[in-house]
């Protein structure tokens, strides 16, 4: 039987694509940069240049647009505007399709009615990075843990020197809070670099997401035949 296709656009080096193979489905990853370490079928191109008939050809689609106009730091430095914001753009574009659509992003971007997701969320995973998922269909939240210590290397914070990057919560960004292998362990990643890592959402988060795709798929699915059926009748 074959798996539902899935774009997922602005794919980066591929954790949400990952989760989504978890969750069933055929993925195609797009990013205007080459991904060389991207593991499944990947195009180069730019996301907002797709057809809508290229866009419709795909059951599911994921799309992570660029996230720094949105960030801590661009508002700490107030550089926001040096960056594209897609959101609303990408929103539209793929409403357009009629399609099953999920839009991700950090914190302050403007999303609607959307989830937030953490590490402490799943079992296995290490990370304290929250992330907000828009969709147009249900998805269920998992209980929210109390955050944990996290693991640091500032000689300023007081728990400094008590914790451990194999044991303990990170935090995966480009302050260097740890080493490439012990963000890889904490994320569900073993495949990317720092640079990639520190952009990426754990495979977790995106399975999570992909099984209430899948049942999104399913209903839509059930209502098709049953208007087929409702059709036949006299």
């Amino acid at each position: 039987m074959s798996r539902p296709r899935l774009l997922d656009l602005f794919c980066g080096a591929g954790g949400a694509a990952l989760g989504y193979d978890r969750a069933g489905f055929e993925v195609v990853g797009v990013d205007h940069a080459p991904q060389p370490r991207f593991p499944f079928a990947f195009v180069q191109a730019d996301a907002m240049g797709l057809s809508q008939e290229y866009l419709s050809s795909f059951d599911v689609i994921h799309a992570s647009p660029p996230c720094q106009a949105y960030s801590d730091l661009a508002a700490r430095n107030g550089n926001a505007d040096d960056w594209p914001r897609l959101i609303e753009p990408v929103r539209e574009m793929l409403a357009a399709t009629g399609r099953p659509y999920v839009i991700e992003n950090v914190e302050g971007a403007p999303l609607q009615n959307y989830i937030v997701l953490c590490g402490t969320m799943f079992p296995g995973l290490r990370v304290l990075r929250h992330r907000l998922f828009e969709a147009n269909f249900p998805i269920l939240v998992p209980a929210h843990p109390r955050h944990p210590l996290c693991h640091t290397k500032d000689k300023r914070k007081r728990h400094y020197g008590k914790t451990d990057e194999w044991r303990d919560f990170v935090t995966v960004t480009g302050g260097g809070n740890s080493s490439v292998a012990a963000a890889r362990d904490a994320m569900g990643i073993d495949w990317m670099t720092k640079v990639e890592i520190n952009e990426a959402i754990p495979p977790a988060y995106a399975e999570h997401v992909g099984y209430f795709a899948q049942l999104a798929l399913k209903e839509e699915a059930v209502s098709e035949r049953e208007i087929s059926l409702a059709s036949t009748l006299p």
